[in-house]
Parts: structure tokens; C-alpha cells; sequence
């Protein structure tokens, strides 16, 4: 199972990898989290570069999202896309709903605020 990691790099910009989760069996380890929030973008909205208030998962639910990083790399933000936000410092990435309904996301914030993948510990 994949994911997609934001992260500051030493140069301070919003990076992007693919990162596998890994599985013990058919799930990971339970990850402990603070709460959970659900949102929803309009057709069209964009958050201009900003950080994350937190390290968080971001999960698309429903519709079209983008993420932008540093160097214009673009990372899709489809339904069921997981994202681990990392970069809580530094010029931060850009949030997109490109599609043309809403975007409905889940937002976790994780316990751990250790960088890294939470999956791997």
C-alpha cells in the first residue's frame, strides 16, 4: 500500500516520495492519532503555499485534489490517495481541488510528531 510524504528538505522547500506502507499481514501496526477531521473544498479553491499545522494524514475521500512542491512537482490527490504531511516548516506546498465538484478529505493528526514513516516503527 502506497502513500505519497510531504517533508521539508535541508534546503527548506516541500518535497514529494512515494513511500510503501508496510504491512504486518493485511494491516500496519495501529497508529496512534488526536482526532479526526472531515472537509470540504469547492470546484476550483486553492490554498496557496502554506505548511502543515501538524504532522497529519490527509486521505481524499471524494473528488480531484493536487498537491504542488517545490520545483512544480505535482502530486494527484484522487480518492483514496493517502497523504503524510510533514512539512510544518519552512515555504510549504500548495493545495488544488481541480475537479469539478467538491473535494471531501479526511484529516488525522498523528500523536507522533517524529518525521518519518509512522508505518515503519
Amino acid at each position: 500500500m502506497m502513500m505519497t510524504r510531504i517533508y521539508t528538505g535541508p534546503d527548506g522547500l516541500s518535497h514529494a516520495e512515494e513511500i510503501e506502507m508496510k504491512l504486518n499481514g493485511n494491516a500496519t501496526e495501529m497508529i496512534k492519532a488526536t482526532g479526526v477531521e472531515f472537509s470540504r473544498r469547492a470546484p476550483g479553491s486553492t490554498n496557496e503555499w502554506h505548511t502543515g499545522p501538524r504532522r497529519q494524514f490527509v486521505i481524499t475521500l471524494s473528488g480531484q485534489g493536487e498537491l504542488e512542491v517545490a520545483g512544480g512537482k505535482k502530486v494527484a490527490a484522487g480518492p483514496g490517495h493517502i497523504n503524510l504531511i510533514e512539512d510544518t516548516t519552512g515555504k510549504g506546498h500548495i493545495t488544488r481541488n481541480l475537479g469539478s465538484e467538491d473535494r471531501i478529505a479526511i484529516t488525522i493528526p498523528l500523536v507522533d510528531q517524529t518525521a518519518g514513516d509512522p508505518t515503519r516503527r
